[in-house]
């Protein structure tokens, strides 16, 4: 330690009497092992031991099977299923880190083989949509979306095989301010390469040279990781090639080309230029880019993952290549992209030869909810499914104790002893005073000043948070639950699903979780001609910020998803419109109309799903009489 002078001493002994914060020149001197040669220094970056132990108040949830997709494909002899989650991927990197759910238990951390992540930039860059909307504009910029990535950059190396890399992609803005986080977090020795992902799109600019790349930075967790030497085109214009040993060569009317080994620099189209794989979300990258990221660092049934899921390249061409892919990402607008484009993957274009079909069901893959919980599908769970699910929702470590013949299941973070009420065994009882009364001689000074009851909502007879007997508190954490803040640091907060293209990739963090309150909608289709429409006279969400806030018609209405040709097992989506394109603001909103669908492109079914602002859902199918 490097010596302090009495001043110094004394003024580190006011600070932490008073609770000030100790400067970062003191810290150096009180902690030079701790010291790095360089590292960025900014408001709001927390330790990365704070982060791993969960102060920063985002801590792991389970997850929730919504639905599993071609269970018949099987191409993993260990019953390996594909995943896209949706949620907050913080979250869900936590939850894989803690390595408990069992869904996942044993078969993520450790094990992927590559990370491929495309975060928003945070530039106020604008990229167009399908219809030349503003299609991206993040709202958090500066220190705020460093420490939002390096969190979750963190984590990610935590659950990266030994021979794992991880790509990010980034735009000029920012990637300097990331490499420096990368050199921090995998070690300046571990950075691999800054590829330049070089295209023909972009616009043109009179003030400035014209922006026609982006920056992917490549970094391994070791020295020993995967490298399969790529090969690529050079091209020699009206030269006389080079002639080696085993490499085929090529004439066309270019010129002549010989294959090399890939350079930093890729040179290839945008989807726009690529038509046939489009999807119609903005940002979407090009099947190829992926592809050669994927092939140089995994080889076949390797586990690749995506946490800026996006409109699901990476696992549509992980899913390709044969590799086993996890995506997640906290759109629902994303989540539905994905699925459709894996539902129709066998109609896409094969990665060998564009003119054919890939022409292949994709192996299982399973849909996933992380955040936001079906509360009926959570009281069908078996028994012992049950225990573990809601234990895992309030952080509760299973232990096996009695106090006087009292079974104790469990105990939380906290310290403090945990019960779960046996609903199941007491259908017409409930948790009232007789009930803790009864508790209470048992038990009363044995547990301390309080005690956890874990119960469905409707079992419980008190509005109050806790019950007070003899200074000991019977805490209830319901299901649902509605946060009690005083047992939380950090209070529970929920991502909002854009309403609009323009906000379509912020970036949040979503603190805690929720059970769906399904919306209350009114609609009706009419058929006119060949002409289609579909005239919504009402949405309310169940959902509100504030209670005793009555919410106005349409006022938390998101989006609204159209499957045009529903064939009665799964949504396929083809129409999306978000609110701000659907409602008029120039006065009250008596109805909507969507009124841009036709007989010919559509089935005798569709599907529709209206999304309120924190992603709950109502469906409804529609019959199309003529």
């Amino acid at each position: 330690m490097k010596t302090l002078n009495e001043v110094e001493i004394e003024d580190i002994i006011f600070r932490l009497k008073n609770k000030h914060s100790i400067p970062e020149y003191y810290l150096q001197k009180l902690f030079p092992e701790m010291s790095k040669e360089y590292e960025l220094t900014y408001k709001g970056k927390m330790r990365r031991e704070d982060i791993l132990a969960n102060e920063d108040g985002v801590f792991p949830i389970p997850i929730q099977i919504e639905k599993k997709f071609n269970k018949e494909v099987n191409l993993y002899k260990d019953n390996w299923s594909n995943m896209i989650i949706w949620g907050e991927n913080l979250q869900f990197l936590k939850t894989i880190y803690e390595n408990k759910d069992p869904i996942i238990k044993d078969k993520i951390k450790g094990k992927v083989k590559l990370i491929y992540i495309d975060p928003p930039f945070a530039s106020r860059s604008e990229f167009k949509g399908n219809e030349g909307q503003k299609a991206y504009s993040d709202k958090v910029e500066g220190s705020e979306f460093i420490e939002f990535i390096r969190r979750r950059l963190i984590i990610a190396k935590e659950i990266l095989a030994d021979d794992g890399s991880i790509y990010v992609h980034l735009d000029n803005k920012k990637q300097h301010h990331i490499k420096l986080v990368l050199d921090e977090i995998f070690g300046e020795n571990n950075f691999r390469n800054e590829i330049i992902w070089s295209y023909k799109s972009g616009g043109a600019s009179k003030t400035s040279f014209a922006k026609k790349h982006d920056n992917i930075l490549y970094y391994t967790k070791t020295n020993n990781y995967i490298f399969n030497q790529q090969k690529e085109k050079s091209y020699n214009r009206g030269l006389k090639p080079y002639r080696f040993k085993n490499v085929r060569e090529y004439e066309d009317k270019i010129g002549w080309y010989t294959l090399v080994n890939m350079r930093d620099v890729w040179d290839i189209d945008m989807v726009g230029r690529t038509a046939y794989e489009r999807t119609g979300y903005p940002t979407q990258k090009p099947e190829a880019l992926l592809e050669r990221i994927i092939r140089t660092s995994t080889n076949p049934g390797d586990i690749v993952l995506d946490f800026f899921g996006g409109s699901g390249t990476t696992g549509a061409v992980a899913e390709k290549l044969g590799r086993r892919w996890v995506v997640c990402d906290i759109g629902k607008l994303s989540i539905y992209t994905i699925q459709k484009r894996l539902i129709d993957i066998k109609n896409s274009r094969d990665l060998n030869d564009s003119n054919k079909k890939y022409d292949k069901k994709a192996n299982n893959y399973m849909v996933i909810n992380s955040g936001l919980y079906d509360l009926e599908k959570a009281f069908k769970l078996r028994r012992k499914e049950y225990i573990n699910f809601v234990m895992s929702l309030f952080e509760v470590e299973s232990i096996t104790k009695k106090i006087s013949g009292i079974n104790i299941d469990g105990e939380r973070k906290d310290g403090y002893y945990t019960l779960i009420y046996p609903y199941w065994e007491f259908k017409e009882a409930a948790v009232d005073e007789e009930y803790l009364n009864d508790l209470h001689r048992h038990i009363s000074n044995k547990v301390g000043d309080r005690l956890y009851i874990i119960t469905p909502a409707n079992y419980v007879d008190f509005i109050s948070d806790y019950y007070e007997i003899d200074n000991v508190r019977y805490y209830f954490l319901k299901v649902p639950y509605e946060a009690i803040k005083e047992l939380h640091k950090v209070s529970f907060k929920r991502f909002r699903q854009p309403s609009s293209a323009s906000n379509l990739n912020n970036i949040e963090d979503a603190i805690g979780f929720y059970f769906i309150k399904q919306p209350k909608v009114k609609s009706n289709l009419l058929v006119n001609k060949e002409k289609i429409e579909i005239h919504i006279s009402e949405f309310i969400s169940n959902f509100k910020e504030e209670k005793n806030i009555k919410l106005s018609n349409f006022e938390n209405l998101a989006m609204v998803l159209i499957d045009t040709n529903y064939n009665g097992q799964e949504f396929q989506l083809n129409k999306s419109y978000f609110s701000e394109d659907l409602i008029k603001k120039d006065g009250k909103i008596e109805e909507i109309i969507i009124s841009d669908l036709h007989e010919k492109d559509c089935g005798k079914t569709i599907m529709v799903i209206y999304i309120d602002i924190f992603g709950n859902e109502f469906r409804e199918e529609l019959e199309v009489k003529v």
